[in-house]
């Protein structure tokens, strides 16, 4: 049996109540390498700040889940998907233009 290798993290919280919207993240990465180490932290910090509970992040390494990049159509790495809500969206690079990433998660 084939162990699944995501780094999952959930932050919601069931009091977040109607009106809260919970971003739903992909977050695609190449094992350690710079550039999706540097989207991790990047990506995490984001989160904590502006997100607060309202947020569920899958972190995906693509070397350990090939299957997954290609249900996604991944193409380049780092790649970030909003999956929710609506629309989808994706944002690739290390994710360290903060005021870009806020923008593509619609959060200004």
């Amino acid at each position: 049996m084939k162990k699944k290798n995501t780094d999952k993290i959930k932050n919601k919280e069931d009091s977040a109540g109607p009106g809260h919207k919970v971003y739903v993240l992909r977050l695609f990465v190449t094992g350690i390498l710079p550039n999706s180490a540097r989207a991790i932290v990047n990506l995490r910090a984001i989160c904590n700040k502006y997100l607060k509970n309202n947020f569920e992040l899958d972190i995906i390494d693509i070397y350990q889940l090939p299957d997954m990049a290609i249900t996604e159509d991944i193409i380049a790495v780092p790649v970030l998907i909003k999956k929710f809500p609506l629309p989808e969206k994706r944002l690739i690079g290390d994710l360290s233009d903060t005021g870009k990433v806020l923008k593509e998660l619609d959060l200004v």
